[in-house]
């Protein structure tokens, strides 16, 4: 297992929605979001998250949106790539543009749909890994990709490749994670996937965020890392509550759809627009979402 520098891979690493117009990725705006995310204190961005919705986007897309967000960031955060997918060949060929990209990391999904058994998902990251020298880390999210890994699948990728990092946990199972940091030590760094756990899973020693929240409020999201970070426990447990409501209205649709219109209505997108079959939120929905936004005292 690899052995990262302490600052490495740590802190909120939002990832960031793909704004789209008529139809096609609007880049000038995405190179907008990066841009706020770091002038807002956020340590880094996952570009082709799930909240970036990569599914609907083709490789060569995805492609080219990592190489906007590199050239928007000009080094100034770290930049982990989501490459994974549900065919093995569109894996090697997006973590292929990653690695001559040079980024922090990748992160790859359980290919989902397929619903793999735990020896393929075994052969699948260790011909991932032995590809790349970049640190890897597995997309653990049952929840989309119908799959999930165990503690042992984990130990058998780390005894065969050298730059596994760990692991972006989406998946409401605080045990799991504690089972992982047990095993595998402090150095297997663990993200927060779901946002509702961002603090409780902080407190018990995740390295950082990949909280969609922080396309909203990246500076609170980052906030909260830090004070977990330093041990201001306090500090952190009353930025869980302040953003609570924010992290339970991710779900309120299919993410990202209460993201997109929360971001357009804070004028960070000029619509929210989505691709079939994905669809914008409904009119009883952005009702609900303004009030949330009032309440986070992010709308007037």
């Amino acid at each position: 297992m690899l052995t990262l520098a302490n600052d490495n891979l740590r802190g909120s690493i939002t990832p960031l929605i793909t704004p789209l117009r008529d139809g096609e990725v609007d880049h000038e705006t995405y190179a907008a979001l990066v841009e706020r995310h770091i002038s807002e204190g956020g340590h880094g961005i996952l570009v082709n998250g799930t909240t970036a919705e990569p599914s609907t986007l083709t490789v060569a897309e995805r492609n080219l949106l990592l190489d906007t967000a590199i050239k928007a960031a000009r080094g100034r955060c770290q930049i982990v790539a989501a490459t994974g997918s549900q065919s093995l060949a569109e894996t090697h060929e997006l973590c292929d543009h990653a690695t001559r990209a040079r980024v922090t990391a990748l992160l790859v999904v359980t290919p989902y749909y397929v619903k793999p058994p735990q020896r393929g998902l075994v052969e699948y990251f260790v011909e991932i890994g032995r590809r790349t020298p970049l640190p890897l880390l597995i997309y653990h999210i049952p929840g989309r990709a119908a799959v999930s890994v165990t503690a042992d699948t984990i130990a058998r990728i780390r005894d065969r490749i050298d730059n596994l990092a760990g692991m972006k946990h989406a998946v409401n199972d605080l045990s799991f994670a504690t089972e992982c940091l047990a095993r595998f030590g402090a150095d297997f760094r663990i993200f927060v996937g779901l946002e509702d756990l961002s603090f409780p899973m902080l407190a018990v020693g995740a390295c950082g965020l990949m909280n969609a929240v922080g396309n909203l409020a990246p500076r609170k999201v980052a906030q909260l890392y830090e004070a977990a970070a330093r041990g201001d426990m306090a500090v952190a447990r009353r930025l869980h509550f302040e953003l609570f409501e924010l992290n339970q209205a991710v779900f309120y649709d299919t993410n990202p759809i209460p993201i997109k219109y929360m971001a357009r209505r804070l004028g960070l997108l000029q619509s929210n627009e989505h691709r079939l079959p994905m669809a914008p939120a409904t009119p009883e929905l952005e009702q609900r979402l303004d009030e949330v936004l009032r309440r986070a005292g992010l709308l007037s």
